[in-house]
């Protein structure tokens, strides 16, 4: 069984035995791990992932609210992969056989300290440095990518990283999906009407720290002259030093829209009733600030 503690790692398996709802063939093994971390409390919502000895997966999933896992798997040598947020990854091997000892393998996991937050005051995107991109779904299973070329923001860091607050102005018309006659139909009035609503806004109301690097940031996206409440799922990445010596820090933010929230409701229906463009729009942000004096 795996033998890892705090930062230590050994080889290690669980056993082949049959439960009592599943019957397995005969070949199959189980791999049977319980992930605590150095308190011995569960890390449930654990990511795992199993491979085999030149890395190709083999089977992947999410620790129980136990902290536990157990996955079927052929007979042989395996490599195991943990991650958590909020704590350094596990990468282990394994031998899976009828030489193996059996039982449930304890894995322990070494907190890490979350990245130093930027000072307080005031700091602005760097647009070279940056990106805002979507995805949407088109005829159902195929994927539009594009971006906006053109934006501008600024963060305000207070005192209490919870007190902060953020502004990001988009240029509508700079959208920029590679494809000249599309982007001029979405500057339409059947999509985000950029003659009218130049801009597309979003505004903080707070900041929520909900574990390690990981925060939400609540606020109201005004399109097309329609505001609604829009949470963005945001991984802080820390801090660092540009060319010139000046302070920046980044961070990656992810949103799911839905088109019609904000009036966007243009629709071609396809042979077979198939929608050409699907109704959720995924947004993801690679944001770097830069503080001003």
């Amino acid at each position: 069984m795996f033998g890892r503690r705090r930062g230590s790692e050994t080889a290690g398996s669980a056993g082949s035995h049959t439960s009592a709802t599943l019957t397995l063939p005969h070949t199959a093994r189980l791999l049977s791990c319980r992930v605590l971390d150095t308190v011995h409390q569960p890390v449930p919502r654990a990511a795992f992932e199993v491979t085999d000895p030149i890395g190709r997966p083999v089977v992947s999933g999410e620790t129980d609210p136990y902290g536990g896992f157990t996955a079927a798997v052929p007979e042989g040598e395996y490599r195991l992969t943990v991650t958590a947020e909020g704590y350094a990854p596990f990468h282990g091997a394994t031998l899976l056989g009828d030489a193996a000892p059996a039982g449930t393998a304890e894995i322990i996991l070494d907190a890490v300290e979350p990245p130093l937050l930027p000072a307080p005051g005031h700091w602005e995107i760097d647009p070279g440095h940056s990106s805002i991109a979507f995805t949407a779904r088109h005829i159902g299973f195929a994927r539009i990518r594009g971006r906006f070329t053109t934006f501008a923001g600024a963060v305000r860091i207070a005192d209490r990283m919870e007190d902060s607050s953020m502004h990001v102005i988009i240029d509508t018309a700079s959208i920029d999906t590679g494809l000249r006659m599309r982007d001029d139909h979405l500057r339409s009035a059947d999509f985000l009407d950029a003659a009218r609503h130049p801009t597309v806004e979003f505004y903080s109301e707070r900041f929520i720290h909900r574990s390690g690097s990981r925060w939400a940031v609540a606020g109201a996206l005004t399109l097309r002259g329609t505001s609604r409440s829009v949470t963005l799922d945001t991984e802080y990445l820390g801090l660092g030093t540009g060319m010139e010596g000046e302070p920046r820090a980044a961070c990656r933010a992810t949103a799911g829209l839905h088109r019609e929230d904000f009036a966007l409701d243009w629709q071609s229906v396809l042979a077979g009733g198939v929608a050409a463009i699907g109704s959720a729009v995924d947004v993801g942000l690679d944001v770097q600030v830069v503080r001003k004096a």
